[in-house]
């Protein structure tokens, strides 16, 4: 952990601040494997959405990943320039934009979902496969408690 900024071992020892540094080393190695790609991190999460929802409405696109309406029309303006999503109007109701993901946008995101793979099984590298089980278990069960 040599780019992490000293903390007393109080802290160190602290769950909270684990989780934090762990999580910080993991945004950076798959922001680092997707710009290999030319693709940053929200971008692959709006196209992976798109693909698993799509054909779906930009509002409904915005609302479901909690991000802002404008955030959320530059990031599909970028992913249709790149060509990895089409806009049209949603036969549903016209006002709205449907998204889809693309034959383009297919390929790229099986490309960028590998290098996430990677990245990820650097992150835990120092773990056995049981081991990795084991953690994603606990961290589902404290990112999202049951209540």
């Amino acid at each position: 952990m040599a780019d992490t900024p000293y903390a007393p071992s109080r802290i160190r020892a602290l769950p909270s601040w684990l989780l934090g540094r762990a999580a910080a080393r993991g945004h950076r190695l798959v922001a680092d494997a997707l710009a290999a790609e030319g693709m940053r991190m929200m971008h692959h999460a709006v196209l992976s959405a798109v693909a698993e929802l799509g054909p779906v409405s930009q509002a409904e696109l915005g609302r479901t990943l909690a991000i802002d309406p404008k955030d959320m029309v530059a990031i599909v303006n970028d992913l249709q320039q790149d060509g990895l999503v089409t806009r049209t109007p949603d036969p549903k109701d016209r006002r709205k934009n449907a998204v889809e993901i693309s034959a383009d946008g297919r390929r790229r995101l099986r490309r960028t979902q590998q290098l996430g793979d990677e990245a990820n099984a650097e992150l835990t590298a120092a773990l056995t496969p049981a081991e990795r089980e084991q953690l994603i278990a606990l961290l589902t069960r404290i990112a999202l408690p049951a209540g």
